[in-house]
């Protein structure tokens, strides 16, 4: 690499180091904010210590593994079919150790903002008002946004300076340094997705248990309010907002985030090869812009953040609207410098602009099936007057017709990609839809920040002024949290689009002209495409599963409470809370376990057997099943959410009219799937993808037992 671009990375490491910074800035004045009520501090404090023990639990879980696994990356180093893997070794077993600690660091930072920041909402919706409540619920959000994308690319940017460095050092050439630092790079990325796997199954069966089992003894059988202080899930409910909604999300974005980058700098590196073999001098520009445009987002994000907080804001929906708008018109400015200066060329602008403006699409799609301010939840709602049957068959219909404008904006925004920088394009519009991720996250997390302060204010029995105010809170979180969703969905199918595309050249699926070879009329592909789509559903199962396992334990301790303490239901006795939380904490941990491995194991298993074709088939089957099934799951299950929500106010009946129960029950159908089922589809093609990635040059290496059986016969 020239001075140029070593000075640039240096650059960006500094931004990142400037935006960690601000973080802690940010996580300090949220914390020094008093809360003027006892009780709101009390209730608070419950729900601050259910999140703590869950993720102390998952992390003596998860550390072991770690330490397995970079163990285990290490070993394989010296065995020889190995020494080309990438992401193997000792150098793998790094950063494989960095990525799953960075992300494990921002979702456990996030976490405690936010658990900070729930309380400090109410306080402030009580004694200032709209303006200052956005305020605090805003900032507590931006912790974890901006500690995710802080963290994961400086992670990035500091471990492929510094093996350059090595590999440079123990004798390699400038291009080949480059590529071995990449390499490493995907251990970094393996990491990340580990822990991602963890935090969004684990918190999404701990988070819907709870919500299940507190509306269908609560609501459906006692027909007592949402978050009542008598219902003795109301805690475990909020804890898992934090666990599921927080750690969860930003574990999944900080995945997508790192792998678009990695994925990109992969392509680059291909390109480059390619320019110096053919006798061009080494120009490592494309190696270096994603990372630049990456940099250029967190900042764009930070400066978001800092102009949200100078101002008094009134309106929640437009706040956050500006908030994203902001880091958009940023990076894009700066995606134009670059391009012209840096690349010399206005490709760059093209393939860039398309994932921005995907992102921002697929947004809206989310937000206008899934908002009670467009028709289709309004006829979820008033299918719900005629029973649970209608309600569900609306649903389950509004849902899926989602799909349709999803996936015309990312296939749209795919070939428009393609067709400015080829594959190298994909991976820029997955770098650029994700160089906003920060103020996307910030805007997501704000959520269940105000969710959580909505029910901190129901238990704390503060005035109905108060709840007001954080019922609007609350009700612009749920559309941002439907819009977060979407953006998860899409970075997802861009991010492992790219990896994909970084496998096939792996897997030697490219001729020496660049083109495909993967044959779908392949019989190992067929086989491979067929179940590749069917992972997705089998993955759905184990977790919408372990859901219904986990809620129906917590059904029968809620009866129980109320069955043998009466005094419960009166207000004259203080239910049990820590027993409901202890029950989501037992099951979480438990039930994650069998679709990780499933996850993890499947690629390896299809490589070995079917060979790096039928592997290549499985992740295409995967992604193109997945991506549908996210899709419909988060879509439907916000509709859902948000008629119950548009009945409460009011409509066709209003609060325990025949319509309400029946949204109850779509509502509590649609919570594992649009929480916990359909966010885990992310996460299952990211990891698959990354597996495939590192374990390709092995497939190659060795005859899959399909070879073997053609061979035999």
């Amino acid at each position: 690499m020239n001075s140029t671009s070593i000075f640039l990375l240096c650059l960006i490491i500094g931004a990142t180091l400037i935006t960690i910074l601000y973080v802690f800035y940010l996580y300090h004045k949220v914390g020094k904010i008093k809360i003027s009520k006892k009780n709101v501090e009390d209730i608070s404090g419950y729900i601050k210590e259910g999140a703590m023990a869950f993720l102390k639990r998952e992390f003596k879980v998860i550390i072991p593994f770690i330490v397995a696994v970079a163990l285990f990356l290490t070993i394989l180093g010296f065995i020889p079919i190995f020494k080309t893997v990438e992401g193997i070794g000792w150098e793998g077993a790094i950063a494989f150790i960095v990525g799953a600690s960075f992300s494990g660091l921002a979702g456990y930072i996030g976490m405690l903002s936010a658990t900070k920041a729930n309380a400090r909402t109410t306080d402030a919706a009580h004694n200032s008002g709209m303006s200052s409540a956005l305020r605090v619920a805003f900032s507590g959000g931006a912790v974890l946004g901006l500690s995710v994308v802080g963290l994961g690319l400086l992670g990035i940017a500091v471990l492929f300076l510094v093996f350059y460095y090595v590999y440079l050092g123990l004798g390699s050439t400038d291009i080949t340094a480059l590529a071995q630092a990449s390499h490493v790079l995907t251990g970094y990325g393996l990491g990340c997705s580990m822990i991602a796997l963890f935090d969004r199954v684990g918190g999404g069966i701990y988070t819907k248990a709870a919500d299940v089992g507190a509306d269908i003894v609560g609501k459906i059988e006692e027909n007592i309010p949402e978050d009542d202080p008598r219902n003795p899930a109301t805690i475990a409910d909020n804890v898992g907002d934090n666990v599921g909604d927080v750690a969860g999300m930003g574990s999944d974005l900080c995945e997508s985030h790192v792998g678009s980058i990695i994925s990109c700098i992969t392509l680059g590196i291909l390109l480059v090869r390619k320019a110096v073999d053919s006798g061009s001098e080494l120009n490592p520009s494309l190696i270096i812009f994603p990372l630049l445009i990456a940099g250029v987002g967190v900042i764009a994000s930070l400066l978001s953040v800092v102009f949200i907080r100078l101002k008094e804001w009134k309106d929640p929906q437009k706040t956050l609207n500006i908030a994203t708008y902001i880091s958009t018109g940023l990076v894009a400015i700066a995606t134009i410098i670059l391009s012209l200066v840096y690349l010399k060329n206005g490709l760059a602008i093209g393939a860039v602009a398309s994932g921005l403006v995907s992102g921002i699409l697929v947004g809206k799609i989310a937000e206008y099936y899934t908002s009670s301010d467009f028709k289709g939840v309004k006829e979820v709602a008033k299918e719900s007057e005629t029973g649970d049957a209608t309600n569900v068959i609306s649903g389950l219909g509004l849902g899926m017709k989602s799909t349709l404008l999803t996936i015309l904006a990312l296939t749209g925004g795919i070939v428009i990609s393609y067709l400015f920088l080829g594959n190298y394009g994909i991976g820029l519009a997955a770098v650029g839809m994700l160089s906003v991720a920060g103020a996307t996250i910030s805007v997501d997390a704000y959520g269940p920040i105000s969710d959580n302060a909505g029910g901190i204010a129901a238990m704390a029995k503060l005035e109905p002024e108060v709840r007001e105010i954080t019922d609007k809170l609350d009700a612009v979180g749920n559309t941002t949290a439907a819009i977060g969703k979407g953006f998860c969905i899409g970075s997802a199918t861009f991010t492992s689009l790219a990896l994909f595309l970084s496998y096939s050249d792996a897997a030697k699926l490219f001729d020496n002209l660049g083109n495909a070879n993967l044959n779908v009329l392949l019989p190992e592909v067929i086989v491979g495409l067929l179940l590749g789509a069917m992972l997705p559903y089998l993955f759905s199962s184990l977790v919408i599963g372990a859901v219904g396992r986990a809620a129906n334990q917590m059904v029968i301790e809620v009866r129980r409470q109320f069955e043998e303490h009466p005094l419960i239901l009166k207000g004259e006795e203080k239910p049990d809370y820590t027993r409901c939380v202890d029950i989501s904490t037992k099951a979480s941990l438990r039930e994650m376990i069998f679709p990780g491995i499933v996850a993890v194991i499947s690629p390896i298993l299809v490589g070995f057997v079917l060979g790096e074709e039928g592997l290549g088939g499985m992740l295409i089957g995967a992604l193109s099943s997945a991506i549908m099934l996210a899709i419909f799951m988060a879509n439907a299950g916000g509709a859902w959410d948000n008629a119950k929500k548009y009945i409460e106010q009011g409509h066709f009946g209003g609060p325990g009219s025949k319509a309400h129960k029946a949204a109850i029950t779509g509502d509590t159908v649609g919570d594992p799937l649009k929480d916990t089922a359909g966010p885990t589809m992310d996460i299952l093609i990211k990891l698959m993808s990354v597996i495939s990635l590192i374990m390709a040059p092995v497939f190659t290496a060795i005859p899959s037992l399909w070879e073997l059986l053609i061979n035999l016969f």
